[in-house]
């Protein structure tokens, strides 16, 4: 055995959660009154203008994308953690289901009031953006899959059509500086920004 192998050894673990340090999101759809929901996500990736979304099954944002295909994508900068934890235990779901309301969850009708943040009008979905959100994107839904052997959350294929950037992070036209940008990343239900720790969600076991 090499000596990297040897020093840096593995142990196989079966861990609950795989959030393996991804950028939160704050994701705002339409709720069936035209009112504005909001929630915090975890799971995303992107490739090109289309972005992958991980939603609970039982969630508000899920019901709402499949009746009206549209949201934007709120990116949060590491300053705004405490914010986007205020807003974790909240459902726009009423009853609240009950297995949230299990894990704690109560229901919010109006996140924005509760959480501090502003609605801006957005330029090709409906839906509202955050403006405190240092980068807001515009997108519709292009598909929305279940999978067969973990029926408890959904795959949601975005487009996006849309991207607005607070100008302090736009490198000439069309690029952010990514020295300028602190998104705030979720790392094993922990908030990290581009640095040191800064706080932990209410559902981290560490």
């Amino acid at each position: 055995m090499n000596n990297f192998a040897e020093t840096h050894r593995t142990v196989p673990i079966h861990p609950k959660i795989l959030y393996y340090g991804t950028p939160v999101i704050l994701l705002t759809t339409l709720n069936e009154d035209l009112t504005v929901n909001i929630s915090p996500i975890s799971s995303s990736w992107a490739l090109g203008d289309h972005i992958i979304l991980g939603l609970g099954i039982n969630g508000k944002a899920l019901e709402n994308l499949k009746r009206m295909p549209e949201c934007v994508i709120n990116l949060p900068d590491a300053s705004q953690w405490e914010q986007v934890e205020g807003l974790a235990r909240l459902t726009g779901k009423n009853p609240v289901p009950v297995e949230r309301k299990g894990a704690g969850f109560i229901f919010e009708k109006d996140k924005f009031a509760h959480s501090g943040f502003t609605q801006a009008v957005s330029t090709t979905v409906q839906t509202a953006r955050i403006a405190e959100c240092p980068i807001q994107i515009e997108a519709r839904v292009k598909h929305i899959r279940i999978p067969e052997d973990s029926p408890h959350f959904a795959i949601v294929e975005t487009k996006s059509t849309q991207v607005h950037v607070h100008k302090e992070l736009v490198a000439g036209e069309h690029h952010i500086h990514p020295s300028s940008w602190n998104p705030l990343i979720y790392n094993f239900r922990h908030y990290f920004g581009l640095s040191a720790e800064l706080g932990k969600s209410y559902r981290s076991e560490t």
